[in-house]
């Protein structure tokens, strides 16, 4: 059983900045997916969820990328403790929406959600002016 337990979101105003994290573990096998590909998407009301920075393991280390073309968005790993994070930074009210944080079996660059077969709860993020 794998299990993605998100944490952080909340309130914040415009221009601010907030962080979260995601842990997670495989109950069944004890596989850590420290070698998988890892995502957080995000899902606005009556928008599609989609993709806003993903990982991906590669030569000891992990490559990040980041839909955002102004670098807003970054996320990070600690293999060490099964733990995905994602920095935001100058929010904005667009920005408000649920996150989640997403896992797949293969290490392999994808910013499609039915890729993903393994889900965090969701957290709100909200974003007011």
């Amino acid at each position: 059983q794998v299990r993605l337990v998100q944490s952080g979101g909340g309130l914040v105003q415009t221009g601010q900045s907030l962080s979260l994290s995601c842990v997670i573990s495989d109950l069944t096998s004890g596989r850590t997916f420290s070698q998988s590909a890892m995502a957080w998407f995000r899902q606005a009301p009556g928008k599609e969820r989609e993709c806003v920075a993903l990982s991906l393991y590669g030569g000891g280390g992990y490559g990040y990328y980041s839909d955002s073309k102004d670098g807003r968005f970054t996320t990070s790993r600690d293999a060490t403790k099964n733990t995905v994070y994602l920095q935001m930074n100058d929010l904005t009210p667009d920005d408000t929406a649920i996150y989640y944080c997403a896992a797949r079996s293969l290490n392999s660059k994808t910013w499609y959600a039915a890729d993903y077969q393994y889900w965090g709860q969701g957290t709100q993020v909200t974003v007011s002016s």
